[in-house]
């Protein structure tokens, strides 16, 4: 089970647009130190769609190293073939990640049916307990709550993080699973109303900035103190705003370089943000006292 704040690891390249092994350790003993719960290389903060499989691979390998067992790593290893994502789910426990994020196929568009024989078939052979990621705005399709809940009975299927922003559905989905089933937000902006209506956490994207504050949210939700929790919130929501005025990781990239210092390197098709975002995520940083 996971509860809390898994930060969605942002993938640091250096000027060469190669992986900037230095610059990842700084960022997950940064965010171990803050108090995170754990975290997720390799997903779409991370940029997988522009890492080949093997950088993938290394990008989980650094993660799992510097992170030394003092938080869980869910490690990103997903794909739209069911073959490959299973061999990098093998690879991924090979190194000593905990557990596999696993997003819905993309492009491909498969069934509800197609979705279910997926991600049985990485629980099955993956060797990893599998986090469902459901994101239709990326992948062009809503995994069903019924189909959710039918994953959810499959053994080392573990929980979802649910990013469809319908909290219809994700009330539907807590309703029929059990405490053995987490359910985690994917969007920092719905994670207090997630977590009220039940659900365990956050994947976070702004928790690469601001990771204290994510566990503070998430840690006064848990204890039921809605009315700080709410406080907070409010006092986050321009910043998980600002996190997309552009596609991700765009935004938080750029942010996590003026706090942090050194540029802000994206692969294409992904590039630098216009100028009237920039001005405004270096606007709110600098409200926000991180500048």
């Amino acid at each position: 089970m996971f509860h809390g704040v898994f930060t969605a690891l942002i993938t640091p390249f250096d000027e060469a647009l190669a992986i900037d092994e230095d610059a990842l350790r700084e960022l997950v003993s940064r965010q171990i130190e803050a108090g995170v719960d754990g975290l997720v290389p390799v997903g779409t903060t991370g940029e997988s769609p522009t890492v080949s499989h093997e950088e993938n691979i290394e990008v989980i390998r650094i993660v799992v190293e510097e992170t030394a067992g003092r938080v869980p790593v869910i490690a990103g290893t997903g794909s739209n073939s069911t073959a490959e994502a299973i061999d990098m789910t093998v690879r991924a426990k090979a190194l000593g990640a905990d557990a596999t994020l696993q997003v819905a196929p993309y492009y491909n568009k498969p069934s509800q049916e197609g979705f279910y024989r997926h991600f049985e078939a990485v629980a099955r052979d993956g060797g990893l307990p599998v986090l469902v990621y459901n994101i239709p705005g990326r992948t062009a399709k809503n995994i069903n709550v019924e189909t959710l809940l039918r994953l959810s009975k499959v053994p080392g299927i573990i929980g979802a993080k649910e990013a469809s922003g319908d909290l219809s559905q994700v009330m539907d989905l807590i309703a029929g699973t059990g405490a053995d089933f987490c359910v985690l937000s994917g969007d920092d902006n719905i994670t207090l109303p997630m977590m009220s209506l039940g659900a365990d956490g956050v994947v976070s994207v702004a928790s690469n900035l601001i990771p204290r504050q994510m566990k503070q949210l998430t840690a006064l939700a848990a204890s039921g103190k809605y009315d700080e929790a709410r406080t907070l919130h409010y006092e986050l929501l321009p910043l998980f705003r600002a996190m997309f005025l552009d596609t991700n990781p765009i935004p938080v990239k750029y942010a996590y370089g003026l706090i942090h210092g050194g540029g802000s390197h994206y692969r294409l098709p992904l590039c630098e943000p216009s100028e009237s975002v920039t001005a405004s995520i270096r606007d709110l940083l600098k409200e926000y006292r991180l500048i």
